[in-house]
């Protein structure tokens, strides 16, 4: 067995099956063995957009809702954010607002995820709007002023740029994504989202 292993945790904070998916992650994370640390990388699933959400995406997503609601016990949606919220597709702010939780410190990483995950399909809230990111870093206790600032330092912007092509190198073209390092090459693991075990299974395997 390596000492060096990797499990590499693919996702965009506003992707619904991401939310789905979180509570048996969350699971999987707390019985890896020791050897293998987790890493988290930003898939960034759609750019900077002021312009509104077309109808017909507005509902194909209203659908993906229902769905995984229906097929993941547990994972709850407020349908109010299409009737409060301008909703525009548009999820590298988000993803920015995860790179600049974590500058103030790395626990911030899975914290601000989850303070967007619960802002937006919990609470209706807008995750692309930058106004409700300061909000949630507030909330979340951290420096709110230097949070903003961070928000659109090019820094940021280059950041996020970097993961998503490491994602693209990892051949990830959905999300959520699971993939274990371990040597060359790199091996996805199946998604489960309501098994833990019979991913750690999988992962034990390689």
């Amino acid at each position: 067995m390596t000492t060096d292993r990797k499990l590499v945790y693919i996702h965009d904070p506003m992707c619904s099956w991401c939310w789905g998916f979180n509570p048996v992650f969350t699971q999987l994370a707390g019985i890896l063995p020791d050897d293998i640390k987790v890493s988290r990388l930003l898939g960034g699933l759609a750019p900077d957009s002021d312009d509104p959400m077309p109808e017909s995406m507005r509902r194909y997503l209203r659908q993906t809702w229902k769905k995984i609601a229906a097929s993941i016990p547990g994972t709850r949606f407020n349908h109010d954010f299409w009737t409060r919220c301008q909703p525009r597709r548009s999820t590298w702010p988000a993803c920015r607002a995860v790179i600049s939780a974590r500058q103030q410190g790395v626990e911030f990483d899975a914290a601000m995820t989850l303070a967007i995950q619960k802002g937006y399909y919990l609470q209706a809230r807008n995750p692309s709007d930058d106004a409700v990111l300061i909000e949630f870093s507030a909330e979340l206790g951290l420096d709110a002023q230097a949070f903003a600032e961070q928000l659109n330092a090019s820094s940021t912007h280059r950041e996020l740029e970097q993961e998503m092509r490491q994602v693209q190198q990892l051949g990830v073209t959905t999300f959520p994504s699971l993939v274990l390092l371990s040597g060359s090459p790199a091996r996805p693991i199946e998604v489960n989202y309501t098994d833990a075990e019979a991913m750690l299974t999988d992962i034990i395997r390689q």
